[in-house]
């Protein structure tokens, strides 16, 4: 197996080797989902992208710690340092103490990456019981003189780090453009007087009287500032200094920009050696997002319930459609696009389903899948190329209804690769499970009785009944195949 993978490395803007900094093993960090609301099909992205890379990593034989957080504390409305935190204003509308908001979002979360499976991470922390790492974190910062504290809240001084240090190293920004306002319309003074620079971020913020999520600390009480907690806990558990940090393109500035900052700040480098951004699912050009309103559940895909939507899919239909686009590339949402993602998986596992039942000769055999497993292994090392891997799949299972249909012949060991290049990378790398896309248990069972009527129509020569049966199938999308071992069926 070529172990050469190439990886988009947002901090470098290309292509790079990956070299792990211990050998044979990764530590990856990814930016985990904040509990004050239910999944929405822009987070699901973000997860799935993750999955395959994490998937990858563990076939190519490395061992993997991989952690993804859970944000309950510390992430305000608007992603701002002013404001009340997402999960204390859910906690109000709901009339709930706000970590049993954190624990129903949390719950309903991880039954939505179960369902798509998702595999889980190694490490899932939670912001809230890491406030002391946090601190300490903090403290250090301030001792580096890189921090200053008003009024009880904590706040990274950006003018002094970037005498020193590049801030804007990820994003590409100037600070000289920041401090003219170019794009950065959010951070103005207005405000937020305390702070020295309107570039500065909170580290600590100080809790009023009201605030129902705050903890004691040096400066008093008050609570995390939202980009800490992903600096703190990925060093707790992956050490200062580790292979790859990912998350969302929208992540990147401010969030993963302020956490480069600060863990360089408290540890003299950079966190991660690789920065890992996928691009965002947008609906009518504009990004899918939860604080836009705009965000379509998860849980509606599965029910049909969405004005959007003009049926029901399941888990991995939805799957399918995400890994039909490249992780970087934008991935427009639309029904249409659903429909054609649960058609062609629902192919590809048609042709599937016929692999045992192929017919093998010892020799003069013409079908050869080599080609195949070496396309796959070079789209996946070529930056995870999900779409690639895809089209070379599609043509296995092209060749698979060949070879079926007697236009073709294997030997018994091109089967045998056949089935696995199936379990390595379909059902593998890229977590396709092997059943129904629309994950209807009941449908095989329903279609076995149906051919099972047709068949004994045909045996007692009522060919009328036999077409009827046929033609029905037909009208409702199902193509029946009569052949030499018996009669399949597949979605058209």
């Amino acid at each position: 197996m070529n172990r050469e993978l190439k990886i988009y490395n947002s901090l470098s803007g290309e292509k790079e080797v990956f070299k792990p900094i211990t050998e044979g093993y990764v530590g990856m960090y990814v930016c985990g989902p904040t509990v004050y609301s239910d999944v929405h099909l822009g987070n699901v992205r973000t997860f799935l992208s993750f999955d395959i890379i994490h998937r990858y990593f563990i076939h190519l034989g490395y061992k993997v710690r991989y952690v993804r957080n859970i944000t309950d504390v510390g992430h305000l409305v608007g992603d701002a340092d002013e404001g009340e935190d997402k999960l204390a204003q859910q906690a109000k509308v709901e009339q709930l103490e706000p970590m049993e908001v954190a624990q129903a979002y949390t719950d309903a979360y991880n039954s939505v990456m179960d369902r798509m499976n998702v595999m889980k991470p190694s490490i899932e922390p939670r912001a809230t019981g890491h406030i002391i790492e946090q601190i300490e974190m903090i403290q250090t910062i301030i001792g580096k003189g890189l921090a200053y504290e008003v009024n009880g809240s904590v706040y990274f001084d950006v003018m002094a780090y970037n005498s020193h240090q590049h801030y804007g190293v990820l994003s590409g920004r100037v600070l000289e453009d920041l401090q003219a306002g170019a794009g950065n319309q959010s951070r103005s003074l207005e405000g937020q007087d305390e702070k020295r620079n309107p570039n500065d971020f909170a580290l600590w913020k100080r809790a009023s009287a009201e605030h129902i999520m705050q903890w004691s600390s040096p400066w008093g009480k008050g609570f995390p500032g939202w980009h800490i907690e992903c600096s703190a806990m990925s060093a707790r558990y992956l050490g200062e200094q580790f292979d790859i940090h990912g998350g969302g393109m929208d992540l990147l500035f401010p969030h993963h920009e302020c956490e480069i900052a600060q863990s360089t700040a408290a540890h003299n480098h950079s966190p991660a050696k690789y920065w890992i951004h996928h691009n965002m699912i947008t609906i009518n050009g504009q990004k899918m997002a939860k604080s836009l309103g705009n965000g379509i559940m998860v849980e509606e895909l599965f029910s049909g319930e969405n004005p959007l939507l003009a049926q029901a899919y399941g888990p991995m239909t939805l799957r399918f459609f995400v890994l039909q686009a490249h992780y970087r590339g934008t991935l427009d949402f639309s029904n249409d696009a659903l429909l054609a993602a649960q058609k062609g998986w629902q192919r590809m596992q048609s042709a599937f389903k016929l692999v045992d039942s192929l017919q093998t000769v010892n020799s003069d055999a013409t079908c050869n899948v080599d080609d195949i497993v070496l396309g796959v292994q070079e789209s996946l090392n070529d930056d995870l190329n999900t779409p690639q891997v895809i089209a070379h799949l599609f043509e296995l299972a092209r060749r698979i209804n060949v070879v079926n249909d007697g236009k073709d012949s294997i030997t018994e060991a091109t089967k045998l690769t056949i089935k696995s290049i199936i379990h390595d990378y379909c059902e593998g790398v890229l977590g396709m499970k092997a059943e129904d896309a629309d994950d209807n248990s009941g449908l095989d069972d329903a279609m076995s009785i149906l051919l099972e009527l047709r068949g004994k129509a045909k045996t007692d020569k009522n060919w009328a009944l036999s077409d009827q049966i046929r033609d029905a199938l037909k009208e409702k999308g199902f193509e029946i195949k009569d052949g030499k071992d018996g009669t399949t069926w597949n979605k058209i």
